[in-house]
């Protein structure tokens, strides 16, 4: 099998080894994961038991840029595999999705030469790995290249700061009535934020809830749990301590996760833009759940909106629910 390896130098006429080592490193990436299923078989690749067990993935995730070169090669390969029988999947993954990349704070690419490289090491010794975790999340959206900000990190760490600081003000009960709107929103908000991917959003979610609980003064043990629930996928080390030291019992990873009641995220009022011939002219506040009629009466009771029609014709009314009302008028 291997004599085709021997051969004769081209230049000197002497015995020479072909190189065999011309695979690129794109063949081995592109089915690694495939491996996963079965690592210890020395007969295949894997076995037809475990691929069937395994593949395919659930959830593929990678660097933004690998988004085109990797996943048209590894979806070009697990196909060729798939045609001669291999793998019992047409496809390599169900779901693939990319995490943008961090780039230095002069908005480009960290890189040595640039000096502008940020040592993980640094920040955890700095500010805890809780504060380095909640940054990279709360960096900006998923998908999407941020630049490094040293005064935002900052301000994550002054956000856990004050999560600790909560305990200091502990009062028995449950989650008190004018909060409890907040508190079912916040849950709501980040458990849909979680499944998207959306951490930035969840964590500002946090920090508005926080902001509510501040000015409502103190917090009671019931809202402090939830609260510690909510952010303990962000924050797991302060989330822990702070859990123990309360008396909860157990750990948070081990809880149930908070349920949100759908009636209590409701709105009393919303706010929506009015337009006069497509062009927005005012922001109203209606009662949630108003009818045309009901809202359109509101736009046209409006001050601004009310000497804006004055002496003009209404030819049209239109009303988005929830979002806009547009007048059109000559």
């Amino acid at each position: 099998m291997t004599d085709w390896v021997e051969t004769t130098c081209p230049h000197c006429g002497g015995k020479a080894k072909r190189e065999t080592d011309t695979m690129p490193q794109w063949a081995g990436s592109s089915w690694y994961f495939l491996r996963y299923c079965d690592p210890h078989n020395d007969k295949a690749l894997a076995s037809k038991e475990a691929l069937d067990y395994w593949m395919p993935v659930d959830w593929y995730n990678g660097g933004m840029e690998h988004t085109t070169l990797h996943l048209l090669y590894s979806r070009f390969w697990h196909k060729f595999l798939y045609d001669i029988g291999v793998v019992p999947t047409c496809e390599p993954y169900a779901k693939r999705t990319s995490h943008g990349m961090i780039l230095g704070e002069n908005g480009e690419k960290m890189s040595k030469s640039r000096g502008n490289v940020v040592n993980p090491d640094d920040i955890v010794k700095e500010y805890g790995a809780d504060t380095m975790r909640m940054y990279e999340m709360f960096i900006g959206d998923f998908e999407k290249a941020a630049p490094w900000s040293s005064n935002s990190i900052r301000g994550c760490r002054r956000f856990l700061d004050r999560i600790w600081d909560l305990q200091k003000n502990v009062m028995d009960g449950p989650i008190r009535p004018e909060l409890e709107k907040a508190f079912h929103k916040t849950i709501r908000k980040v458990t849909e934020d979680i499944d998207n991917l959306k951490f930035n959003t969840a964590i500002a979610a946090m920090m508005a809830l926080i902001n509510d609980i501040g000015a409502a003064g103190g917090i009671t043990k019931e809202e402090y749990r939830v609260l510690l629930l909510l952010l303990n996928p962000f924050a797991p080390h302060i989330t822990e301590e702070l859990w123990e030291t309360m008396g909860y019992g157990g750990m948070v990873t081990d809880q149930k996760w908070p349920v949100y009641d759908e009636e209590k995220c409701r709105e009393d009022e919303i706010e929506v833009a009015v337009q006069i011939n497509g062009k927005v002219r005012d922001r109203i506040t209606i009662p949630a759940g108003s009818e045309a009629a009901d809202a359109i009466a509101c736009a046209k009771a409006a001050q601004k909106v009310a000497e804006l029609l004055e002496g003009k014709q209404i030819v049209k009314e239109i009303y988005v629910k929830g979002k806009l009302i547009n007048i059109v008028a000559k």
